[in-house]
């Protein structure tokens, strides 16, 4: 029963992650909008494993909605394309996922609605793009982590009680203790190899790699699948640009509510818990954890955001000092006494020539003691700060970002070029189309006028002669 709840180590993996069958996982979503003429009396569900093509219905409406005529700029614009076009592209696209190796799980079509495409890569393609991809898998051996003693050992010990408090609640999966021993083992990871099975601790091929690791090797094929015959395009973006789906998603890790002990709890309710929660925003976030779950690029983003926070603790607290002093000083500034003190009567000039009035200078009073608060003698000191702060700063977080590639084996990565967005490839793409279509128009139009030009000038060349 595929409504079932599926358990993977005691973890909950909740309903609807599994295909049909209940054995399959649901790695990756496609979703898309049709309509059709004819309506299906009867909702079927369609697999295909590979071996049996997916089946497209001919019956499709060829003309595109009047709605999307007006489409705005940036969106894409889903009036270009037939829903019989887009289901011809849809056909080839999913013709091409399934030669990559891909399964393929559709619902059948009713007369209009949502469509979703549900997608899952076998053991034989998974392994192999994890091999082609490098990714590390727990060995069997196992590395003995040794504490440190003496003074160096007292101080680690009084360093991790301080922090207990600010740790987040994240169990290590790296890290175990022997029960006898009481000695602390870390796994090893290697890249995955194939050949090599026997050398890694695999328990499960269906529990080996995670659900993340799983949808971003997905996310790889699609994104290099083409479809050369009805449109010359390369990667599900493109499609998305052009209206053929709607959204490519990975599913969840199911609810992120927990209804059993924490020993069961799965990582989208670790998140929940112990980072996308209120009540947790005083302990550092589980920066691990979010890689694993979202990936490289966001965990970065999200380690410079908990060291920016953090950095600033120091100058906020000063900011407070220095604004604390100004409270304490303003009655004793002599420029804001004298704007104050109405005993003086400083009149001043009319701040404009023809309806202005001479005014005087206490009426100020106010603004002068407001502005001292924040523009006084200790705010040389706070900005002389700032300035040593932002290169500290700055150091601090290179430092950080190099120990978290040398952690997540990120330092032999390059940085990627900016790929242009699918929208303004799609927009270059038919402003090109354009320039085309008015280059062949002016070409005409000039080729035209030179005939014209020609044959009066023969006429003109005639009648003279002959005349």
């Amino acid at each position: 029963n595929r409504g079932m709840k599926r358990k993977r180590s005691g973890i909950d993996l909740g309903p609807g992650l599994f295909f049909a069958d209940g054995k399959r996982k649901v790695d990756y979503i496609l979703c898309y909008k049709y309509k059709k003429k004819s309506a299906s009396k009867s909702r079927l569900s369609i697999t295909s494993n590979g071996s049996v093509p997916i089946t497209i219905p001919s019956r499709l409406e060829a003309e595109p909605e009047l709605g999307e005529v007006g489409a705005a700029a940036g969106e894409p614009e889903e009036s270009k394309l037939s829903e019989e076009e887009k289901a011809l592209m849809r056909q080839e696209f999913e013709a091409g996922l399934l030669e990559a190796g891909l399964q393929i799980e559709r619902d059948k079509e009713r007369s209009k609605g949502i469509g979703f495409i549900r997608l899952h890569i076998p053991w034989p393609i998974l392994s192999r793009e994890a091999e082609l991809q490098k990714i590390k898998v727990a060995v069997k051996k196992k590395c003995e982590l040794r504490k440190r003693t003496g003074v160096a050992g007292m101080w680690d010990s009084v360093v991790a009680m301080l922090n207990s408090p600010f740790q987040p609640d994240v169990p290590d999966t790296d890290i175990h203790k022997d029960s006898q021993s009481r000695v602390y083992f870390k796994t090893l990871k290697h890249p995955f190899i194939r050949d090599k099975l026997h050398l890694y601790d695999i328990k499960s091929t269906a529990t080996l790699f995670d659900n993340a690791t799983r949808s971003r090797i997905v996310a790889e094929i699609i994104s290099r699948s083409t479809c050369t015959n009805t449109c010359q395009t390369t990667g599900i973006n493109s499609l998305l640009a052009r209206g053929v789906y709607d959204s490519a998603y990975p599913l969840h890790d199911g609810s992120f509510t927990r209804r059993g002990g924490k020993e069961q709890r799965n990582d989208r309710q670790i998140l929940h818990e112990e980072w996308a929660n209120y009540g947790v925003m005083y302990k550092y976030q589980p920066v691990d954890l979010i890689r694993k779950y979202f990936g490289e690029q966001i965990g970065l983003y999200f380690a410079w955001l908990g060291v920016y926070t953090q950095l600033l603790i120091p100058p906020s607290v000063l900011g407070i000092i220095v604004f604390l002093y100004g409270i304490f000083t303003v009655d004793t500034n002599v420029p804001s006494q004298e704007t104050c003190n109405d005993n003086l009567n400083i009149t001043m000039c009319p701040l404009c020539d023809a309806v202005c009035d001479y005014w005087h200078l206490s009426t100020v009073c106010s603004l002068a003691r407001a502005s001292y608060l924040f523009d006084n003698g200790a705010t040389v000191l706070f900005a002389i700060f700032m300035s040593l702060w932002a290169a500290c700063f700055l150091e601090h977080w290179k430092r950080r970002q190099m120990c978290l590639k040398h952690t997540w084996d990120l330092t032999s990565l390059e940085d990627e070029e900016d790929e242009l967005r699918p929208e303004y490839e799609e927009a270059l793409q038919e402003k090109k189309a354009k320039i085309k279509a008015k280059s062949k128009k002016k070409v005409f139009h000039e080729r035209f006028f030179l005939f014209i030009y020609c044959l009066a000038l023969s006429h003109i060349s005639f009648f003279h002669l002959v005349f």
